[in-house]
């Protein structure tokens, strides 16, 4: 029988918080200067650093996908770094958001309430206990295949046009409210 280290159980319970936890947990879980290598394509409160980033990392995908679980297939790990192999599921129910790297909304993928199931590698650097740093290796086409994102269909540019305009807007309430 594999022994499952405890630096490995927090490396998986970091992946299923994304799906269900709370900032409370995300302490749990996380270093306060823990780092998101992912998260230059994320909205800008989650390339910050810490279990707040993480969180809100966590608040991006549940607004685009229902449903979100990782189903661990392997782990393993070698020092400080620890691997996860997983299928990530759900539901896309709400707009998938990518960010620029100025912070500003790229791409907008306007649900279709398709279901996807992809793989990825999570690799984790830990530090007393905690997660230090992450990266990850997805499959982003095939979900986007998945989802219907690409090829996308004359009918569905348009939605994801308009659906960037409504984000774009929102961007700048949001941003004119934060700053009077």
């Amino acid at each position: 029988m594999k022994s499952v280290t405890a630096d490995t159980r927090t490396a998986i319970r970091s992946l299923h918080l994304m799906g269900s936890g709370n900032l409370e947990d995300m302490k749990t879980v996380f270093t306060a200067d823990a780092v998101n290598r992912e998260a230059k394509d994320e909205p800008p409160d989650t390339r910050g650093l810490g279990p707040g980033a993480f969180y809100a990392t966590a608040l991006w995908l549940r607004r685009a996908f229902s449903d979100l679980t990782w189903e661990v297939h392997d782990a393993v790990q070698d020092g400080d770094l620890v691997v996860v192999h997983a299928t990530m599921s759900g539901r896309q129910t709400g707009p998938f958001v990518s960010y620029a790297p100025d912070g500003s909304v790229a791409v907008v993928f306007p649900p279709l309430g398709r279901r996807f199931a992809v793989t990825q590698t999570h690799w984790s650097r830990m530090r007393d206990g905690m997660v230090a740093e992450h990266w990850a290796n997805r499959d982003d086409l095939g979900m986007g295949q998945q989802l219907g994102w690409t090829p996308p269909s004359p009918s569905y540019i348009v939605r994801m046009l308009l659906a960037r305009r409504r984000e774009r807007r929102n961007a700048a309430v949001t941003h004119m409210i934060t700053t009077s």
